[in-house]
């Protein structure tokens, strides 16, 4: 047998400054040993990309679709994911959730969520500012690992749903290239109360911009930098 039949192939994908560093969105690796876990596939990925080294720092990893443990076992055939921190679409009964690059309208997503049995439709719309720590603001990029986005996203409405028992949740993020005063994200949600849909609204943002595998570049005069690399450096 040889070194290339022993070894477990993998497809790693990388986003944001990953990508940036990488030069390509995903990369066909080869890690040798006939067995490897997460780990060992971003230390085979480093290995061949010196300028990744050491910038696993806050990173999670995904394998195929769902996120996992540093130490999970790859075969041959997975999809790898390295998930930088985080700053098609799925509307299934009393969830709507979709990734878009069209410019988003909140009163639509409101109609999703709206019922007559309900006295409450909360809805929170992010808009992209002028500035940001100290530094001004021209346009900013957004982007997003598709599939795996939007399961987390619907998993988080779902969440919220259970968690404060309102009727629906709909989250809508824009990807793409955003002026300042576009609208990036809106999340809408309706309740028999406005408590229950206040909690429940601002329980999903929260947890969205957490979590879900959404990333978020600013541009300025002075450059441009991905949001989770500036936190990272404070």
């Amino acid at each position: 047998m040889s070194d290339s039949d022993a070894a477990v192939q993998v497809e790693v994908l990388l986003f944001a400054r990953l990508r940036e560093v990488v030069g390509q969105p995903s990369v066909r690796l080869a890690v040798p040993g006939g067995a490897a876990s997460a780990r060992e596939v971003w230390a085979a990925l480093a290995a061949q990309y010196q300028r990744l080294s050491g910038a696993d720092g806050g990173l999670r990893v995904a394998v195929n679709q769902a996120y996992a443990d540093w130490d999970t076992a790859v075969s041959s055939g997975d999809v790898v994911a390295f998930i930088p921190p985080v700053a098609g679409g799925s509307g299934r009964g009393d969830v709507h959730v979709w990734l878009t690059d069209e410019v988003l309208d909140a009163r639509a997503v409101e109609a999703l969520v709206r019922t007559d049995a309900d006295g409450a439709v909360c809805t929170f719309i992010g808009v992209v500012r002028n500035h940001a720590e100290g530094h001004a603001v021209t346009h900013m990029d957004y982007e997003a690992y598709p599939g795996m986005a939007e399961a987390e996203m619907e998993r988080i409405a779902r969440d919220a749903i259970s968690r404060y028992g309102v009727t629906a949740v709909a989250a809508v993020h824009r990807l793409g290239r955003l002026s300042v005063g576009e609208a990036s994200v809106v999340v809408s949600v309706s309740a028999p109360h406005r408590a229950a849909a206040f909690d429940a609204c601002r329980h999903t943002m929260d947890t969205l911009k957490a979590e879900a595998p959404i990333w978020k570049k600013e541009h300025g005069p002075d450059g441009a930098e991905w949001v989770d690399e500036r936190l990272r450096q404070h």
